[in-house]
């Protein structure tokens, strides 16, 4: 195993755990707490005025650790574009939430969602020259471009949307994806070291939820918020994708745990 999986999993671990109750503060301060629909459940409603944006805090250190040990590459570039660009709207939702009461509308953030899903889609295709995608029973089937596109957008928006509905209980999204995260890490460290920058993302993401989780169990003292669940859920299905990628001579390489969302079949010259 990579000395730097290790490490970078305990850096983002005690940073969030140090930097957590100081950003708590400051939320509450600024009584930056979550809005609760009076039409949603009445057992929701404990959780009024706790701090949100939470998922800003762990993105914010995964970028500096990430930039700071150096990983942007081909196969870590997409998984952090995904974490600022869809934690950015994430974050305009979660103030306006505060603020207004009401958070970018159902549709208008839909929209955004997937015109950023789209992009990144678009990216990863044009990385990867992809060619094909695996079909469950059928095996690798020929597409278009612009038809992986389709495929890779739909994918990411609704991760994105998935791990946003599992926000609702406490410690219940963070769990998950780090469940998720140590899969794909295991995945990444199987074509090291082509994909050994991405594994080490995955750490630091692990570490950071990890730390965000001391806060966040019952009775949550901070919320994740759409700055962290749409972004990690988003960032959870780019790493799926590119998991299913061989950098180096474009074979596909057989390994016990195939990613979720299919394998990407890449023509890349040697």
């Amino acid at each position: 195993m990579n000395v730097l999986i290790v490490q970078g999993l305990l850096l983002t671990f005690f940073l969030v755990v140090i930097l957590m109750p100081l950003y708590i503060k400051l939320l509450k301060r600024l009584r930056f707490g979550k809005r609760i629909s009076v039409d949603g459940p009445h057992s929701h409603m404990i959780k009024e005025g706790t701090p949100t944006t939470g998922g800003l805090l762990i993105i914010g250190v995964v970028l500096a650790v990430a930039l700071a040990l150096n990983l942007v590459d081909a196969a870590t570039f997409a998984p952090l574009a995904t974490l600022v660009l869809v934690g950015a709207l994430g974050a305009a939702d979660d103030y306006l939430n505060v603020r207004t009461g009401r958070g970018i509308r159902v549709r208008e953030k839909l929209v955004w969602l997937t015109v950023l899903s789209v992009y990144i889609a678009f990216e990863i295709q044009q990385t990867y020259a992809i060619t094909a995608i695996t079909v469950p029973f059928l095996g690798p089937v020929s597409v278009a471009p612009i038809i992986f596109v389709v495929f890779a957008a739909g994918a990411i928006t609704g991760a994105s949307n998935g791990v946003n509905l599992t926000d609702g209980l406490d410690g219940l999204a963070g769990g998950t994806l780090i469940f998720a995260f140590v899969a794909y890490m295991i995945i990444a460290m199987l074509n090291v070291p082509n994909q050994t920058n991405l594994a080490i993302l995955c750490a630091l993401l692990i570490g950071g939820l990890l730390g965000f989780l001391w806060f966040n169990v019952h009775p949550a003292q901070i919320i994740m918020g759409d700055a962290g669940s749409l972004s990690f859920g988003a960032t959870l299905a780019v790493t799926a994708l590119i998991t299913g990628q061989i950098l180096s001579d474009g074979r596909l390489i057989d390994t016990p745990w195939p990613a979720a969302l299919g394998r990407v079949t890449p023509t890349m010259s040697r």
